[in-house]
């Protein structure tokens, strides 16, 4: 949150914080991003069998290997478990089956020290609160294609919980207004939380469907009901007049097959097929919020043709590469951004290898290692507000 520190001091604040914890830096390295040791202790889906020897009872110092529970069938404290697993590393417990599983509340600190983890990213879950954000990659590089700047107005269509909205808003040294929108209310409270913790004044959110976010002219055909629809809508929220916003982002609710697999999932064809009308209402709609010359940043968390390169082409144009298929030129593929998890190369990354990398090169494996994400950046070249809104 560079609204309320720098980098360089939230990394200061972090060694101080890892210090005094009396965690060493090559622990810290190697702690799981799933936080396998905090997870144990609360009873979360994280199974952890001994392996050192044919006993069920795990002593400090033991070599452990670490399971996620995909569907959360393990019980808490269970010594066998055949259900499904994914091996997350190797470590060493730091403590014994019985004190992890004792139910203390004064037990605090790392259960397994990993050793060899699959995933290299330190756990910064609630470390820093109002400093640090966590958020996938694309989730960030989404907020920087969309430039909000300094005193401009700016609509985030599909908001909670605030993660976008909050970047938007620092990115904006809080100057200026973030209109946040999203129709469930207890989400909406989530993202006035956020701002809140964040300490940034200039969002205002609001329960509101985003599909009737514009407001038509023949709503406001008699001249008393046209000023109170006025006052109440106009100064205190939405729906909002044509051409308002500098920016919009509209990154949309969808499938979410970006995101790690989800083997437990029970989706339906036709439920996947139905975000696609949802996200075309949604683009009408930003398009006409949008004033001429204004920046559209369109983005989803999937990775279907339909939901994102398929848009592209049934709404405007400018949108790194995408997937060919949908009738967009290689000009315009080109200039689409998707972030694709296929892209990881199988074999396992060398450990010293990633060390010695530049900052250039961990960026590049980031853009494959992550979720899958697809942002395409539009300009409103004309204006919008003498067509007729319904057609």
């Amino acid at each position: 949150n560079t609204h309320l520190t720098s980098v360089q001091h939230v990394k200061l604040c972090c060694l101080m914080n890892f210090r005094r914890k009396n965690i060493k830096k090559q622990q810290c390295e190697a702690v799981v991003g799933a936080q396998c040791g905090n997870a144990v202790l609360r009873g979360a889906h994280v199974y952890v069998p001994g392996i050192v020897s044919a006993s069920s009872f795990m002593k400090a110092g033991d070599v452990i290997s670490v399971y996620s529970d995909i569907k959360g069938k393990c019980k808490k404290g269970a010594r066998e478990f055949d259900g499904t697993k994914v091996f997350l590393g190797n470590g060493i417990s730091a403590r014994s089956r019985k004190e992890i599983f004792s139910g203390l509340c004064e037990l605090k600190g790392i259960g397994i020290r990993m050793t060899e983890p699959i995933y290299l990213s330190p756990s910064f879950d609630n470390v820093l609160p109002g400093y640090l954000f966590l958020q996938n990659l694309p989730s960030a590089v989404v907020t920087h294609v969309l430039h909000p700047q300094p005193g401009e107005r700016v609509l985030d269509l599909c908001a909670a919980p605030g993660g976008k909205a909050t970047h938007i808003a620092a990115l904006m040294h809080d100057q200026g207004e973030v209109i946040a929108l999203d129709k469930i209310p207890n989400k909406v409270e989530k993202i006035k939380q956020n701002a809140l913790l964040l300490g940034l004044n200039s969002i205002k959110a609001f329960c509101f469907d985003g599909t009737k976010a514009l407001k038509h002219k023949h709503d406001m055909t008699d001249k008393g009901i046209f000023f109170k629809y006025f006052y109440i809508h106009c100064i205190e929220g939405p729906p909002f007049s044509p051409e308002s916003f500098d920016r919009i982002l509209l990154d949309a609710p969808c499938s979410g097959m970006g995101q790690r697999p989800n083997m437990a999932c029970t989706w339906t064809l036709k439920e996947v097929m139905s975000y696609q009308p949802l996200q075309r209402k949604l683009f009408s709609v930003a398009a006409q919020l949008l004033k001429p010359g204004g920046m559209l940043v369109y983005s989803t968390c999937t990775i279907t043709l339909a939901e994102n390169e398929e848009q592209v082409a049934w709404e405007p144009r400018i949108g790194e590469e995408g997937m060919m298929g949908a009738g967009l030129s290689l000009e315009q593929l080109r200039q689409l951004q998707r972030f694709d998890p296929s892209a990881v190369p199988l074999q396992d990354p060398d450990q010293d290898a990633l060390r010695d990398a530049t900052a250039e090169d961990m960026i590049r494996l980031a853009n494959k290692d992550c979720i899958g994400f697809f942002i395409a950046k539009f300009l409103k070249w004309k204006s919008t507000s003498e067509k007729d809104p319904q057609k």
